[in-house]
């Protein structure tokens, strides 16, 4: 199978690492979703894969954030998943409760939809020098659409998942790992050896007994399926509205989705976006 924006390695049958590649900074669209759609089906019924990695080719940018100028439409109109929701919530749930263990290698910038990917992962190890986690979109008017807050309060408590979702700043890979955001923030120079050394043990482990193992963990952890689409929902409506409108327009003139100072610095810069509404 052929893919647009991922790159496929399957180190062993058992261990597979899938790169993100969508330059110029790594943004999600639609072609991502299918992308990823389309790798989890792949994860559900190979029968030998137990553990999959997702790193990025870009250093700066792991998963940007959603794309806002594609056609919402499209976004809107993509077809259901085995799931009955979006395929960008399907592909969410589904990683989460594949047989097969996911870890995200954090390098660079996950904001947004692409922080809404990596809290989809069993488990987070992001780069103490280059990783960046964030919930940005309070910050222009919007709802963050997959729902973040529902896996950021079972991992960081109430009060820290409202002052990320809320706060809408930048998360640096040392401030995350305290705050149980990612597993561990690792020097950038020992992160891909120690998650290829976690990736491998876990390959040479029993199948059945991983698959049965977290099951059970996603029992007493993962938010139950149904709290998911009301909040995508919702991300579309107050993409919508003038004022969100008015502080994306902003951002994008001061840089918003190329490789700008704005996007490097997002947390810092979003905190200005509301001047448009005002002036």
């Amino acid at each position: 199978m052929s893919f647009r924006q991922i790159r496929v390695e399957r180190h062993t049958p058992s261990y597979w690492r899938v790169s993100f590649s969508n330059p110029p900074i790594n943004l999600i669209d639609p072609d991502t979703i299918l992308d990823l759609f389309d790798l989890v089906t792949q994860l559900e019924i190979d029968t030998e894969v137990k553990v999959v990695v997702f790193d990025s080719l870009d250093p700066d940018f792991y998963l940007a954030h959603y794309d806002v100028l594609v056609d919402k439409a499209k976004t809107i109109g993509m077809a259901p998943g085995p799931s009955g929701m979006h395929p960008w919530l399907d592909v969410l749930v589904r990683l989460s409760r594949a047989p097969v263990v996911s870890i995200a290698e954090v390098r660079g910038r996950a904001r947004g939809a692409g922080s809404e990917f990596v809290l989809a992962c069993d488990m987070r190890f992001a780069s103490a020098e280059r990783a960046i986690l964030g919930q940005f979109e309070v910050g222009i008017g919007a709802v963050p659409g997959g729902n973040p807050m529902a896996r950021l309060a079972g991992l960081v408590g109430r009060g820290r998942a409202m002052e990320i979702v809320l706060g809408a700043d930048d998360f640096p890979g040392i401030l995350a790992e305290r705050y149980g955001y990612v597993n561990r923030a690792l020097p950038d120079a020992e992160l891909a050896g120690f998650v290829d050394t976690l990736a491998a043990r876990l390959a040479s482990f029993d199948k059945r007994a991983i698959a049965e193992t977290k099951s059970f963990v996603d029992e007493q952890s993962l938010p139950d399926d149904t709290v998911f689409p009301r909040t995508l929902e919702s991300f579309f409506k107050s993409l919508a509205r003038p004022e969100t409108r008015a502080r994306t327009i902003a951002l994008m003139e001061a840089g918003l989705q190329q490789r700008s100072e704005t996007e490097l610095s997002l947390g810092m810069r979003i905190a200005g976006a509301g001047s448009a509404e005002r002036g």
